[in-house]
């Protein structure tokens, strides 16, 4: 692996290359995205657009990642806190925010920075979304009457049998996607991939540079485990534990990896919890099953590595 400087050298080499693509840093979770952003941005005059699913949403913070006082005071931030914990935000709203904010940056004279590992927010910035039916309120109360009962695996199981290629890419926890590929088949009788693979992803929207931080595993472990090791002793735990009691437990954000294992903890009578060890040990696990997917996202797109 390259040490920092040399990465930093070869991502502003892009960035001067081709000053009018937009350059988003992207990279599995404990990559070091966030560190490579703020560096380039202080460089180039630069802004940061996150693109994280759960740092739009205020109050969920540690477990997050979110950038410290300090780097907000560094490096101007777009995209952090702009949601409360139960307001709805999906990928094509986001990607609205996205372009806006982009473009307000640009009309400063300042460079945007895209960075982050939400990839279906990616893929709707740059190139869009398929053109799926809208939500049905019906069909969803319906899935939430389903997890409700038999749990969250149960309605993957029912994805798996209708559109196996979706399910295999979406967590069983995650609820919102699974729910919304499952609703879509149910109002189309066609599966989700088969309007994403119409769709295509293929004519960028915007001219943009992809660039991931490669990193390998074993150490890219070390760093998912100092990362949990950090986050709990900044008070993660007790972050859920005040969400949950504030009635945001069923928050889209509580579903993302680290906030569900902890959640799911908290739910046992209290002689039954784990121990810390073991459950920054579950989180770790969990942290590198999602890794391996952003990776996975990563080896089908047009990704310069570093």
């Amino acid at each position: 692996m390259l040490d920092a400087d040399t990465t930093l050298a070869r991502a502003l080499r892009f960035a001067d290359e081709e000053p009018t693509a937009l350059l988003a840093i992207v990279g599995p979770t404990a990559s070091g995205k966030t560190d490579l952003a703020m560096r380039i941005a202080e460089r180039i005059d630069g802004e940061v657009v996150s693109i994280d699913s759960v740092q739009i949403y205020r109050g969920f913070d540690i477990g997050s990642g979110k950038p410290t006082a300090d780097e907000l005071a560094r490096v101007r931030h777009h995209g952090i806190d702009i949601v409360g914990p139960l307001e709805k935000i999906d990928a094509a709203r986001f990607a609205d925010f996205a372009r806006a904010a982009i473009e307000d940056i640009r009309a400063r004279g300042k460079r945007p920075i895209v960075c982050g590992g939400t990839y279906l927010w990616v893929k709707a910035l740059l190139y869009g979304l398929a053109d799926a039916p809208p939500a049905s309120e019906e069909i969803r109360a319906r899935h939430r009457a389903l997890v409700e009962a038999e749990g969250r695996p149960a309605l993957h199981v029912a994805l798996a049998k209708v559109d196996p290629t979706i399910a295999e890419r979406l967590h069983p926890n995650d609820f919102v996607r699974v729910s919304r590929a499952l609703e879509v088949y149910e109002l189309t009788s066609e599966p989700m991939s088969a309007w994403q693979a119409r769709h295509g992803f293929s004519t960028p929207r915007m001219e943009a540079r992809l660039v991931a931080l490669a990193v390998d595993p074993d150490e890219l472990t070390l760093r998912i485990a100092a990362r949990v090791h950090r986050f709990m002793l900044a008070g993660w735990l007790d972050e859920v534990r005040a969400l949950r009691d504030s009635g945001f437990e069923h928050a889209r954000a509580m579903g993302s990896v680290g906030y569900r294992e902890i959640l799911h903890d908290l739910a046992k009578p209290e002689a039954e919890r784990s121990a810390p060890g073991d459950l920054e040990a579950e989180i770790v696990r969990a942290t590198r099953v999602f890794a391996r997917r952003q990776r996975t996202w990563l080896h089908h797109a047009n990704v310069t590595w570093l």
